[in-house]
């Protein structure tokens, strides 16, 4: 079986325990997934099967939709509704609808997030969730993120001296929506937390793509494994394609560096194709100009 596995994670689950369960539905050690989700957080959830855990880590790379409810009043340790409350205040004013998209429309383009403290963010090869269980406080590296767009998608809602919304989020991989939340509180002057959150899409792959655990464990007893996996390509549909004759084809297989191709692309890195099957992913070279050569051959 080779081909990619579109999961919906249910909540309560991390992504390792969905590894695991599919690991003992298909038979097969070689499951790999391509993003984590937390535990609290239900959403498409791809597993790279077979010959495609060679695209793990593009199609970890791919642009993630989210869906996420922000609450203001209440800014809790692990900046979701999981942790411990440690900053209150009584949400006593009417928000205008205007005022909030503006400021939603700010964080658009390139934005700079400081990881939580519970995440698995490496600090001096100690995950920060680590300290956080140790009472530390660690200083944390500051990284860039690309939000595509974010909108709302319903109106306020005020309830117990708090305020709560829903926005969409497209973003880059690595974008914390708990930190967006937070982020987004302070520009509206309260203390703040993601109250909800689930993955709509990654990449090319979306929730009507999914399948429940169950509908997999249903499907692999009456071996209908075709209906269950996409095809590898469907991983790397963000990448240009550059479309090979069969000779050099052949040299593919073998993993020969080539002369470049004649078209340009967006980025160093682009699959390559005969007949709309993907036979590789190739790079500029970046020591022998006018150049490529092979990273994942399949």
């Amino acid at each position: 079986m080779d081909g990619i596995l579109p999961v919906w994670k249910p909540k309560g689950w991390t992504s390792h325990d969905c590894v695991m369960k599919v690991r003992k539905i298909l038979h097969t050690r070689k499951v790999g997934h391509t993003g984590t989700l937390d535990p609290d957080v239900e959403g498409v959830l791809p597993l790279c099967i077979g010959r495609a855990t060679k695209i793990v880590p593009f199609l970890t790379d791919t642009v993630k939709v989210y869906e996420a409810v922000v609450t203001l009043g209440e800014a809790t340790d692990t900046e979701d509704s999981s942790g411990e409350v440690v900053e209150t205040r009584e949400v006593t004013e009417s928000f205008d609808e205007k005022t909030v998209r503006e400021i939603l429309y700010s964080f658009q383009g390139k934005i700079k997030q400081t990881p939580p403290m519970y995440s698995a963010v490496k600090v001096k090869g100690k995950k920060l969730y680590e300290y956080a269980r140790e009472g530390k406080i660690v200083e944390r590296p500051v990284r860039e993120v690309y939000i595509h767009n974010i909108e709302k998608l319903g109106s306020m809602r005020y309830e117990d001296g708090k305020a709560s919304f829903p926005f969409q989020v497209i973003c880059s991989k690595g974008t914390y929506i708990r930190t967006l939340c937070v982020d987004i509180g302070r520009q509206l002057g309260y203390p703040a937390h993601m109250s909800f959150l689930k993955r709509t899409r990654t990449g090319d792959i979306s929730k009507e793509d999914c399948f429940t655990l169950e509908e997999i464990q249903t499907l692999a007893d009456h071996e209908a494994y075709d209906k269950l996996l996409l095809p590898l390509e469907r991983g790397l549909n963000h990448l240009d394609a550059w479309h090979v004759d069969e000779e050099t084809s052949e040299r593919i297989k073998h993993g020969q560096v080539l002369p470049a191709p004649p078209q340009t692309f967006a980025s160093d890195v682009f699959c390559v194709k005969f007949q709309d099957k993907v036979l590789a992913i190739y790079q500029f070279h970046s020591e022998k100009h006018g150049k490529v050569k092979p990273v994942r051959v399949f």
